[in-house]
């Protein structure tokens, strides 16, 4: 029998491959929070931070929950209101993106949240370099964005013994059949989480999904039965959106987030796509759900495959 080889070595950031991003962040003139270290610098900055322009900055995409950033945008500027300081305190949300998401209709709802609550939002924006000495980033096509604090995500790259292997793409992710998560290099090469190619988000929701596939379809290749799963892209994330409100995305491959209600139908009882303070506390339960079933391996009360129930999905 041949060997089978599961990758699953996830992602990093890599401040190097951005022109002065590493000897930024090295000097405290530019800060992260996808670190312990980063973050554990980051909060006595923000807790100081009395009045300026604070620039959260995505590098390029994809990223580790690609929704974080935004939802540090919007933590902070609640953070800041519940501080007497909003109006001293300016943010700015500074996408490579067209908008601020990757898909229209999440796109445009967001785009309101940040302009109801105050946050300028830059697009387009291909990072060039950072200047720490000046307090600038600036772009390819020569924009520039000061900052009197950055904090910034670097470009996530897969793991060196990916690229070292020659399996991975050039940003060291290994691409694969994105329904079967099946190596294209190699067929007895499985990969999982954000180690993949695959075209969805990279976050914890996908990752269990995937393994649902996955998992099954292993076992079946062992044996030499057809493979009995697939993996439709499926992924979903809460979006801490301040003042004790969160919101919710669920999406796949074919289906971009709408509004609507999920888990049941008409039911809910939790908003898609809307800020709602039940959302909120349901993240918040979410932590326990985490540790006490995901961690685990215990089965979630929902499907792995996305449900098209409960969302108000546009007619073409």
């Amino acid at each position: 029998m041949n060997t089978l080889v599961i990758i699953a070595t996830g992602t990093h950031t890599d401040p190097t491959e951005v022109t002065g991003m590493a000897e930024a962040l090295a000097a405290g003139q530019a800060h992260d929070f996808y670190s312990l270290e980063g973050s554990a610098a980051l909060a006595p900055v923000l807790k100081n931070l009395r009045r300026g322009n604070l620039v959260v900055h995505i590098s390029e995409m994809p990223i580790k929950c690609p929704v974080a950033p935004m939802e540090f945008a919007l933590l902070a500027q609640d953070y800041m209101r519940r501080r007497g300081r909003m109006f001293d305190v300016d943010i700015t949300f500074v996408t490579p993106l067209d908008g601020a998401f990757t898909k229209p209709i999440a796109s445009a709802t967001l785009a309101n949240l940040l302009a109801e609550r105050g946050i300028r939002v830059v697009t387009d924006f291909q990072i060039a370099a950072v200047d720490g000495e000046a307090k600038q980033i600036r772009s390819y096509d020569d924009r520039v964005v000061d900052y009197d604090v950055l904090v910034t995500v670097p470009p996530n790259r897969g793991a060196q013994v990916v690229v070292d292997s020659g399996l991975g793409n050039d940003a060291g992710f290994v691409p694969v059949d994105r329904h079967t998560l099946r190596s294209l290099a190699d067929p007895d090469i499985w990969v999982i989480g954000d180690a993949t190619d695959a075209p969805t988000s990279k976050a914890g929701s996908v990752v269990h999904f995937e393994a649902d596939a996955l998992v099954p379809n292993l076992l079946a290749d062992i044996t030499g039965k057809p493979l009995p799963e697939t993996f439709d892209g499926h992924a979903n994330c809460f979006i801490e959106s301040g003042r004790g409100q969160a919101m919710l995305l669920d999406f796949n491959y074919e289906q971009e987030p709408v509004t609507g209600v999920f888990p049941l139908p008409a039911v809910g009882p939790l908003k898609l796509l809307a800020p709602s303070g039940l959302n909120h506390l349901s993240k918040l339960a979410f932590e326990q759900i985490y540790s006490t079933m995901l961690i685990p391996g215990r089965t979630l009360p929902f499907p792995a495959h996305m449900s098209r129930a409960g969302k108000n999905i546009p007619r073409d």
